[in-house]
């Protein structure tokens, strides 16, 4: 049922507009198709009547097919399956360089052969063949980040990841949802109540605003839906029929993209109505499902340092719009004569203004013995240091000359609420300067797995480049 895109730009319609491009008359054009070019014959096959082939034998150079189950096709003989029983629109169209013509025909799907869905996604969705009663979901509400909200453009939740049972008692974590193979049924048990999005509440007659946030509360008592799944480019897409959607609410008849799906866990993610940059992700679990809580990381401190000459064993990942990458450097001149270096990007705009690149250990550091950091800093005078706008909170408006370092425990849905920071304000411009952060006062901490780097101040929409180079932990005082 994989779908696919196909974009064909008809000669007739490239050297003229649009409006006047597939004029029949045209005398440089071929002549257009009539609907006898886009005939078609449908013929079941013998041995398992809900696969059908289509064929055209008319004379047209290209042939696109809409089989009426939500997959397409092209070509002059081609093949669907249909698992479900029910009347199917199928269309052809046929193009030749004078225009296009169109017919459908409705095809009867007599019986449900759901072996044809006898794949993982399917099957983990609903239980499969032998699951009568299908397979029922709830909100994964003690894990981190069972909701949040991200950039379209990111892969995970990093702009808020709601902590475990955070929205008790919100409409949100009585919720059962029941897929069904046969008929692709949906029922969606709500006990009275969802979760909406603070932008939606007029949506939902009785809407209530929740008692310490702005999203809402509504009434909402679907009866029996449907479902279907898609694939396009090797990912699969989830689709509530009617409109309907499933958890938390955050617009009209979303697309849910699955990020991952197993027997017992089901991750997705939708892009917010009106909103095209916010990206909502939800987790459910199967009911009854009991996750075996992971083994403690292990508490020690590793060597930590790069000099992005290709030394090192630091690998950075990507925050909220903030980048870095190997470039070269700006000023080899003491006290930093390395030919290469690390450009520190921050984005511009609101979604840069919390950007910072992150080193992600796999353990919690042991910082009793070592807990001083180095790096070195160029701060140039070419970006934007005058420009107000950001966030309401923030004393400052202005991007800033500061570098900062931070450590944080990402375990926490809000790891920016654990964290020890060490900050270097008013740095020169267009001169290295080496930096020390010492966390000694965070010595005893035995919960942080997280070192964040972050240039320009944090809460200001101004984007700016800056240069690191010579990231280390140092060795232990003697």
């Amino acid at each position: 049922m994989k779908k696919r895109f196909l974009y064909f730009a008809l000669l007739c319609c490239s050297l003229v507009s649009i409006l006047t491009a597939c004029e029949d008359d045209d005398p440089e054009l071929g002549e257009a198709p009539t609907v006898a070019d886009a005939t078609f014959s449908v013929t079941p096959k013998a041995d398992q009547p809900n696969v059908v082939n289509f064929s055209s034998t008319s004379s047209p150079f290209l042939k696109r097919w809409s089989f009426g189950n939500g997959s397409a096709g092209e070509g002059d003989a081609v093949t669907a399956s249909y698992p479900f029983k029910g009347t199917y629109q199928v269309t052809m169209t046929a193009y030749t360089s004078g225009g296009s013509v169109t017919t459908t025909q409705s095809i009867e799907i007599a019986q449900d052969d759901p072996t044809l869905l006898d794949v993982d996604e399917y099957n983990f969705l609903t239980g499969g063949l032998t699951a009568i009663n299908g397979k029922t979901w709830v909100m994964d509400k003690g894990t981190a980040g069972h909701m949040g909200i991200g950039p379209a453009a990111g892969t995970w939740p990093e702009w808020y990841a709601a902590p475990p049972n955070a929205k008790d008692g919100l409409g949100m974590y009585d919720d059962s949802i029941n897929f069904k193979l046969k008929g692709s049924e949906l029922l969606y048990h709500t006990n009275g109540d969802v979760y909406v999005n603070a932008g939606f509440g007029g949506a939902f007659a009785g809407a209530v605003k929740e008692p310490n946030g702005n999203d809402f509360i509504a009434p909402y008592n679907p009866g029996p839906q449907t479902w279907s799944l898609s694939e396009s480019n090797g990912k699969w897409y989830l689709t509530i029929g009617g409109g309907g959607f499933i958890g938390y609410y955050s617009g009209r008849a979303p697309v849910y993209e699955i990020l991952s799906i197993t027997p017992d866990e089901l991750y997705i993610r939708s892009i917010q109505e009106g909103e095209a940059g916010n990206a909502w992700y939800q987790r459910f679990i199967r009911k009854g499902f009991v996750r075996n809580p992971p083994p403690p990381p292990p508490y020690k401190i590793e060597d930590i340092f790069t000099d992005f000459d290709g030394s090192g064993n630091i690998t950075f990942t990507p925050n909220s719009n903030g980048s870095i990458a190997t470039y070269d450097n700006p000023a080899p001149v003491p006290i930093n004569t390395s030919a290469k270096v690390g450009k520190y990007v921050k984005a511009p705009g609101g979604g840069g203004a919390f950007s910072n690149v992150q080193i992600q250990l796999p353990y919690k550091m042991d910082l009793r013995e070592r807990h001083v950091f180095k790096m070195k800093v160029f701060i140039p005078s070419y970006n934007d240091y005058t420009t107000e706008g950001g966030e309401s909170w923030q004393t400052y408006k202005t991007l800033q000359r500061y570098a900062s370092v931070k450590l944080q425990n990402r375990d926490e849905a809000e790891a920016f609420r654990t964290q020890t920071e060490v900050l270097h304000k008013d740095l020169p411009l267009n001169e290295w300067v080496e930096l020390t952060f010492d966390f000694s006062s965070a010595s005893a901490n035995t919960t942080y797995n997280t070192i964040v780097i972050q240039m320009g101040g944090e809460g200001i929409y101004t984007g700016g480049i800056f240069f690191i180079d010579d990231f280390v932990l140092l060795p232990a005082a003697e």
